[in-house]
């Protein structure tokens, strides 16, 4: 072959090449190419943030949340009675915006049983969802109780025992809980409930407090799930569901269509620690019937979206035991932290609150306190 003929080759096959670039689309990748790893995320948490009176103490810190006002209310499986298991373990207390102690809300409230997520609505009410009593109590700024949903088992029954988990799971019935999980609301007022771990579905209450109906059901299918554990809602009232078991977010529309699916895959280090017990080993997705993503790395655990004209999503994990920072379209645009006990450390983060794009708050189980985080993207 001709060194011309050879040199023609060449320039046609650059062409060819440059022709296609110009037509893929934005932020195509060219095949075999890798994308950027998401940068880490420079923070600072501040030391003994939360000043608890000298004879009160927070177990598993399994919910916080700021108010539109800038209180800041803990909800805590501490105050624990009754025997080691089945014992009632939640107490909520309230703080002002530097941490100082206000009040404990619900002192021996009937409702309490086993703290799961708290929420406040744009109107200042505080919700709160308790896993063990399947209820979901919403007070008014006083902190009086104002809504009561679901009900638990009465105390008198003979039969009274904790829930099962039959599988197939039993049908889920209308204003009834089974292991409710957390709150979010759109821009009409209505709620939206994560019913979570037995029930499997999302449900829809209206502005006035009447059971507007519910969608999803058990599975591993697109619209199903396996343990919804948190969830949130965007200024265009799209429903953000952590799909737990399943390892990714189920984007919805108000009238539960799926619009799509979130996945977090940013690898873990091979030697990053665990918070508590052994590694977990990769494993396949899994549903209803199947293996569950709960410990895998990217796997959904707790939810927020912040205020502002430009929203971003914040996601946790169990392990590695990080903060994902994500756009609304599912882009992880960083990442910060691990598993651990020290300061700037996680274990086990159960519940988020991001009332500004680089101001956290961090709810944890097994370290027994809440962070707040001030983040330093670059």
């Amino acid at each position: 072959m001709s060194h011309a003929k050879t040199l023609g080759l060449l320039f046609a096959s650059l062409m060819a090449l440059i022709q296609a670039a110009l037509a893929s689309p934005a932020g195509a990748q060219v095949a075999g190419a890798q994308p950027a790893a998401p940068p880490e995320i420079a923070f600072v948490s501040e030391p003994n943030f939360l000043k608890l009176p000298p004879d009160l103490y927070l177990g598993e810190v399994a919910g916080v949340a700021v108010s539109p006002a800038g209180r800041i209310a803990v909800f805590s499986r501490g105050n624990a009675t009754g025997p080691a298991y089945g014992a009632a373990a939640a107490q909520l207390l309230e703080f002002d915006r530097d941490g100082r102690y206000i009040r404990e809300i619900g002192h021996n409230l009937y409702a309490w049983s086993f703290a799961h997520a708290i929420r406040f609505d744009p109107q200042g009410n505080l919700w709160a969802a308790d896993k063990g009593s399947d209820m979901v109590i919403r007070f008014d700024p006083e902190g009086r109780v104002t809504w009561v949903f679901g009900r638990k088992p009465e105390a008198s029954d003979e039969s009274a025992h904790p829930l099962g988990h039959p599988k197939p799971p039993l049908p889920p019935a209308p204003g009834m809980f089974r292991q409710v999980t957390d709150m979010a609301w759109d821009s009409a007022g209505n709620t939206y409930i994560s019913d979570g771990y037995i029930n499997s579905r999302v449900a829809r209450i209206g502005p006035d407090g009447q059971w507007l109906g519910d969608f999803g059901e058990p599975g591993s299918g697109p619209g199903q799930f396996n343990t919804l554990h948190s969830i949130a809602v965007d200024r265009q009232d799209r429903i953000y569901v952590a799909d737990r078991g399943n390892g990714r977010i189920q984007v919805f529309d108000t009238a539960g269509k799926l619009l799509k699916i979130i996945t977090i895959n940013v690898p873990a280090p091979a030697d990053a620690p665990a918070a508590i017990g052994f590694r977990p080993e990769p494993g396949e997705a899994g549903g209803y019937g199947g293996a569950s993503r709960t410990m895998q790395p990217g796997a959904p655990w707790a939810l927020c979206i912040t205020p502002g004209p430009t929203q971003y999503l914040y996601v946790s994990d169990a392990y590695p035991g990080r903060i994902y920072k994500l756009n609304l379209e599912g882009k992880v645009l960083g990442w910060l932290g691990g598993s651990g006990r020290q300061l700037k450390q996680f274990g086990w983060i159960h519940e988020l609150a991001c009332p500004a794009e680089n101001e956290l708050y961090v709810a944890e189980l097994l370290n027994w306190w809440v962070q707040k985080l001030t983040l330093h993207p670059r």
